[in-house]
């Protein structure tokens, strides 16, 4: 099987481009207040080689738009986000689009997720709004085996290839960001059959460790881990903005795809980047891996 080659980092690159400051709506704000930018960024990616467009969905859940006081513009948010993918993959001429579903609560605190069966019923409000435009959903960033298990259950029957991207510990990539230990998403996995797993929004040396262990499981396999030098405790909050993360300097594309060429051996076949990611680095990729 061939490599696909994924995206980088949305919301980073917006936040990159933006002449604006983050706000705790991070990537969504950009895509209210600048929304040319979301369009630009999956350009740049398509250039860069990418196949697949990620909509800019990840944070767009209802407990965070009631925060911000916007949530009755839900829909909207989802469908434009989505529109704007498809364009681009459109001008490109080639492409798939896929819907973005991130962490309930908020990013890398399963603590603060609802219980599944809570959270599938908000998944599949969003995959019915997404359905008719993307070709595949990723539930990306599941951190613990409850957030993925609300996700897939939340997209059965939602008549599209579902991926799942759990999220590991920086320094421990055989444990889910819970605590819990990798192979504990094998029952969710064995249930809900997702069409891929990948890990994604960890330190990328780790990934290594936790394809090491999916990868005798019999699925799909691929990884896209983020450039940040570590997830402060003081982001944790669903008050934080993306201001109190910094950016590695020495994750280079060069360095990046270095360590991506140990996920391909171990038989991750779909590879992209996540946070702090970007273009250049999708690039390489191209290069490098891509037929």
């Amino acid at each position: 099987m061939g490599v696909t080659i994924l995206d980088g980092g949305l919301g980073q690159e917006l936040v990159a481009r933006s002449s604006a400051e983050p706000t705790p709506l991070w990537s969504t704000r950009v895509m209210l207040d600048e929304p040319a930018l979301v369009r630009e960024v999956h350009d740049a990616y398509f250039a860069a080689g990418a196949e697949i467009a990620t909509a800019n969905t990840y944070a767009v859940h209802h407990d965070r738009l009631q925060q911000a006081g916007i949530d009755e513009r839900f829909e909207e948010l989802h469908r434009t986000a989505c529109r704007m993918a498809c364009e681009a993959r459109n001008a490109h001429g080639s492409g798939r689009v896929a819907g973005a579903l991130g962490p309930i609560g908020w990013s890398y605190r399963p603590d603060l997720a609802p219980p599944a069966a809570t959270a599938a019923i908000a998944y599949a409000e969003i995959a019915a709004i997404q359905a008719a435009h993307v070709d595949l959903f990723i539930c990306e960033t599941m951190a613990s085996v409850d957030q993925a298990r609300g996700a897939l259950l939340g997209l059965q029957g939602a008549g599209r290839p579902v991926w799942l991207a759990i999220s590991t510990m920086e320094e421990d990539g055989t444990r889910l960001r819970s605590g819990e230990p990798v192979k504990d998403v094998f029952g969710v996995i064995d249930t809900f059959k997702p069409e891929a797993v990948l890990v994604n929004c960890t330190a990328p040396e780790v990934i290594t460790d936790s394809l090491r262990v999916l990868r005798d499981h019999g699925v799909t396999l691929g990884a896209y881990g983020n450039g940040f030098t570590r997830i402060a405790e003081d982001y944790k909050t669903s008050t934080a903005t993306v201001s109190q993360l910094q950016a590695r300097q020495d994750m280079t594309p060069g360095r990046y795809a270095d360590i991506v060429e140990a996920w391909v051996a171990l038989g991750a076949t779909l590879i992209g980047g996540c946070c702090e990611i970007g273009p250049a680095h999708i690039a390489e990729l191209k290069a490098r891996f891509a037929a």
